[in-house]
């Protein structure tokens, strides 16, 4: 038996891999409320595996306070940018993530903030919320068309594939853009090309050094004054600030928007800019999936714990 430190609280049936190996759990904390980064050094010390999620930073403090004792450390989501792999490597301790298994379901949210951000559901949903609205107007609430229109998509692995097949059943025309020719058709070796010829531009590319700031003023410049944006990828992939500023100077139509740069925190220009869509990171959140997502991650922690190689191992 193991001890596995839990950081989070995890929907029920998350944690059935852990339980059913007999591993000891230390956590999730009663209140659900994150750990500090002394609170995360000071348990990674006391366990032999962590399952975390991707708000938590297991940075090389967090690590080597856990070695030689921690073998494993589990993501509960795709993106594993907030655990220093190469640190985990250095000191042979295993990663783990959840890929494979939450692509459907985010895709489901990114195409629905597709169709909300050009059809301005959020605006005419406050002004009725709100009182404001007396009655029909055939100029109200006017949007963009989503049947027909050119979707550019950014980073074409499980995610943005799974969008494209539903921008199928809407006739839209599908470009990509990826870094090597992918040999689908609609492939564009050039992102700003794509950016200008689109009328919706879907993020799925994961959060590097060359990703970070990828959307910034200049290529939201060469968007259509009509276009709409959508992220669900990783909010410091676009820069916030200059969207927020394209918006309300109406070089580009809307924005549907799941991640942010510095979450929970989002930009204040971001909050009252017109024609946006804002959703609270909620990409996984249908309650199969996010069941699904815990327990292949604790499946890799009780891999990694036998001895096992982890079938979601990212490195080890």
């Amino acid at each position: 038996m193991a001890r596995v430190l839990v950081t989070r609280a995890l929907p029920d049936g998350g944690l059935d891999p852990l339980v059913e190996a007999g591993h000891e759990l230390m956590g999730p904390p009663v209140d659900d409320e994150p750990l500090t980064p002394r609170e995360l050094a000071e348990r990674a010390a006391q366990v032999d595996g962590i399952v975390c999620v991707l708000t938590d930073r297991i940075d090389e403090t967090v690590l080597r306070a856990g070695s030689p004792r921690l073998k494993v450390v589990a993501d509960v989501a795709v993106g594993y940018d907030n655990i220093d792999v190469a640190c985990a490597s250095e000191l042979d301790i295993a990663v783990c993530n959840t890929p494979g298994v939450l692509d459907e379901t985010t895709a489901d949210l990114a195409f629905f903030l597709v169709l909300a951000a050009a059809r301005r559901t959020s605006d005419a949903e406050a002004d009725l919320r709100e009182g404001r609205w007396h009655g029909f107007r055939m100029n109200r609430f006017l949007g963009q068309d989503v049947h027909g229109a050119i979707l550019g998509v950014v980073g074409f692995g499980r995610i943005g594939q799974a969008v494209a097949r539903r921008a199928a059943g809407f006739g839209m025309e599908v470009i990509h853009h990826t870094r090597t020719d992918t040999g689908i058709v609609g492939w564009q070796p050039d992102l700003d090309e794509l950016l200008r010829a689109s009328d919706v531009v879907t993020l799925h590319v994961p959060l590097t050094p060359e990703t970070t700031g990828l959307v910034d003023a200049r290529r939201l410049s060469l968007m259509k004054p009509t276009a709409v944006i959508v992220n669900t990828a990783r909010g410091p992939v676009v820069d916030e600030e200059a969207l927020a500023v394209a918006l309300e100077e109406g070089r580009i139509f809307g924005a549907g928007i799941d991640v942010y740069e510095r979450e929970p925190e989002v930009h204040p220009r971001l909050l009252t800019a017109p024609h946006t869509v804002l959703l609270p990171h909620i990409g996984s959140a249908s309650e199969a999936t996010r069941r699904r997502m815990a327990q292949l991650a604790c499946s890799g922690v009780v891999a990694a714990l036998a001895g096992e190689r982890p079938r979601n191992l990212v490195t080890g």
